[in-house]
């Protein structure tokens, strides 16, 4: 029996990007004023890259973990609601923090639940894929994802223009759209399973193609000079410019990478995704240079739109299973 779908596309992979929509709108209103935030309660710049750092090291390490451990158990869906309602309860408690250390902890639990439902998000999506259009489904929940990031630096300006300074406010409303995020995989999205699974209990490093290695390597490398974008945002904001516009600019990255998305996507099936990633390296490198030579409003703003084709190129085809593949999910790699 053919499969219900809406807008084309697999109920699943729909309500799966529905879920990041909610939950990105979440997270980038709470993003998009930490760096400000951090610089009202008394952080430096380094502190900021601390925290920062402790974050993001902490979400890619347990991807792994969650992954192992969702083989294990056979299913996805337990750790997407544990992951996605982690950041929920989080929330609202970034109003009560008057610290940097508190803010240290309060984004090391949240980007642990990002760690925690990643990966069996990803592979829940992969398993619920029909034909040979992975970079079209991956470009549509990277579309959705980021259409959150557009919505939550927005709902951020305008409430940072409604009430100057009151970070708070911002805490407790993006909280809102996270607990509806948790909503949609409770009720509407259903556990898949791989057709392409192998033996979990005989599982070895050895299966592994030599790409998936070399692509560690690259990314190792990449990662030496990668930068947290609160720094961006944090010299953005030394330009002079209100406090209430820093989430608008940032906004503007979002929605390059998200009208950018769906096609970067569908190109990528067409002539590889090698070959995009290595684009969005480039423009990468490139757009950092520039932002350490300029100090202008007019240039950075510009320089996010480049930034955003970045995202576009490189979030939607990294690790991404393709036809001929392992069908795991500790393991994500090139096809």
């Amino acid at each position: 029996m053919k499969s219900s779908k809406l807008f084309g596309l697999e109920k699943n992979i729909f309500y799966a990007g529905l879920t990041s929509f909610f939950t990105d709108t979440s997270t980038k209103m709470v993003y998009s004023v930490i760096p400000l935030f951090l610089l009202s309660i008394g952080a430096s710049k380094t502190t900021i890259s601390l925290i920062e750092g402790v974050a993001d090291s902490t979400a890619s390490l347990l991807k792994a973990v969650s992954g192992l451990w969702s083989d294990k158990l056979g299913r996805n869906k337990p750790f997407m609601i544990i992951g996605y309602g982690i950041t929920t309860l989080v929330t609202p408690f970034y109003a009560l923090a008057v610290r940097p250390v508190q803010v240290l902890v309060l984004r090391f639990i949240e980007r642990a639940g990002k760690g925690f439902r990643t990966v069996p998000r990803d592979s829940l999506i992969s398993n619920s894929i029909t034909g040979n259009d992975a970079g079209r489904n991956f470009g549509f929940h990277k579309a959705m994802d980021n259409s959150g990031a557009i919505a939550g630096p927005f709902l951020a300006s305008l409430l940072l223009w409604i009430f100057p300074m009151n970070y708070g406010y911002i805490f407790i409303w993006a909280a809102v759209p996270a607990f509806l995020g948790v909503l949609t995989i409770v009720f509407l999205i259903h556990e898949k399973h791989s057709a392409f699974s192998i033996n979990n209990d005989k599982f070895n490093v050895r299966q592994l193609p030599r790409k998936f290695w070399l692509f560690l390597v690259v990314i190792f490398i990449f990662s030496l000079g990668n930068s947290t974008d609160a720094l961006l945002l944090v010299k953005t904001s030394e330009t002079g410019i209100s406090k209430s516009a820093i989430p608008f600019i940032y906004m503007i990255y979002n929605l390059t990478s998200v009208m950018l998305a769906i096609p970067i996507g569908k190109l990528s099936d067409k002539i590889g995704r090698e070959k995009l990633i290595i684009a969005g390296f480039l423009i990468y490198a490139v757009t950092y240079f520039l932002f350490g030579h300029f100090h202008d409003i007019k240039i950075f703003i510009g320089l996010f739109i480049i930034y955003g084709s970045y995202s576009a190129l490189t979030d939607g085809n990294d690790f991404r299973p393709g036809q001929s593949r392992i069908k795991r999910n500790r393991i994500w790699f090139i096809s």
